[in-house]
């Protein structure tokens, strides 16, 4: 067949639109898809509350697929390979990517997020080097997790060492618990995880959380004091509105490091005095890094993420709508859209 079905985001409306079949160019790889998640991005950009992806978007960076066409020169690859992919598309040749941080390329693309194709779609083209062949001990849902886990791993390396640390995480989302898994496997001595629903602070309860704070409790940063000891050593905020970065900076206060790894969709004030004559730490984390996702499926193949646990809904292509809707409403942990099989 010439033609396919691809999700297009519009203002309100998401859509299944039958598009050409797209053709791998040199280099390039022809995926056919199984399975893409809905990521926090997707819906940000859907609403319109994304800061770097505008309307109309093709959604869709969470993604296991089959290699169906190997464009000109493609040699590390297979057709027939089971793959995820790493959805930043660097320029290879800037100051960032010549010294190994592609995923801050000053020239970057991202599949998926504003590209001109994304995952949601029966086929999509991209380049063979930004692929990653699932082990087979991973099933489709637990292949779908790479991409997402991979961000709290990077996110985790960023902040340095946690072993002994006392750490908050503001947000029990899907990144927010995949974060609070991966610090398990870092021995820290005390987490606390904060969300505003009951639902998914007994979920971090679950899955470890040393304590699970109502984010909303007007005296959060005592709160959260009291449950570690102490003040914050590392605290990830997996929110990023002007609220949980306020919160993050109190309860790192002092000498504390904050993590921003939500997508924020706008400037906030931050008590610059505070932040400067207290030595806290602000750093930025930005998606991931080959060996993050390598860790990703290590952390998966090894039962410390079970897909049972995350995925919590699953919508055919055509019901894509509902998939969004479902994801929105914030009750769910991941969601994902079935396209094909293998």
């Amino acid at each position: 067949m010439r033609t396919m079905r691809q999700v297009v985001v519009y203002p309100g409306q998401v859509a299944v639109e039958i598009v050409d079949r797209p053709r791998p160019r040199p280099g390039e790889v022809l995926v056919r898809s199984l399975l893409a998640g809905v990521c926090g991005s997707d819906l940000h950009a859907a609403h319109g509350r994304h800061p770097f992806v505008a309307l109309p978007c093709r959604p869709g960076h969470e993604v296991v697929g089959i290699v169906d066409e190997l464009g000109e020169g493609v040699d590390t690859v297979r057709v027939g390979e089971r793959i995820t992919l790493e959805p930043d598309l660097p320029c290879w040749s800037c100051k960032m990517c010549r010294s190994g941080r592609e995923n801050l390329c000053e020239h970057l693309q991202f599949f998926g997020c504003g590209y001109e194709q994304g995952g949601m779609a029966d086929y999509f083209t991209v380049p063979a080097r930004r692929l990653h062949v699932v082990p087979d001990r991973l099933d489709d849902q637990a292949a779908a997790l790479i991409e997402p886990l991979a961000t709290p791993v990077h996110a985790v390396r960023l902040a340095g060492d946690v072993a002994g640390k006392t750490v908050v995480i503001l947000g029990a989302g899907t990144i927010g618990l995949l974060l609070l898994a991966v610090l398990r496997t870092h021995h820290p001595a005390r987490v606390v995880v904060t969300d505003p629903l009951p639902d998914k602070r007994e979920r971090a309860l679950a899955l470890g959380a040393d304590a699970a704070i109502d984010a909303m409790v007007p005296d959060l940063p005592h709160r959260v004091r009291d449950e570690l000891g102490e003040s914050a050593d590392i605290v990830f905020d997996c929110v990023a509105i002007a609220s949980s970065v306020a919160q993050a900076i109190a309860l790192a206060d002092k000498g504390g490091t904050v993590v921003i790894v939500g997508v924020p969709a706008r400037e906030v004030i931050i008590p610059l005095p505070i932040v400067q004559d207290h030595q806290i730490r602000i750093q930025g984390s930005a998606t991931y890094l080959p060996e993050d996702f390598a860790e990703s499926m290590r952390l998966l193949e090894s039962g410390v993420v079970e897909a049972k646990t995350f995925v919590t809904a699953v919508k055919s292509i055509e019901n894509v709508a509902e998939a969004f809707a479902l994801a929105a409403a914030g009750h769910q942990l991941k969601v994902l859209i079935s396209i094909g099989e293998a």
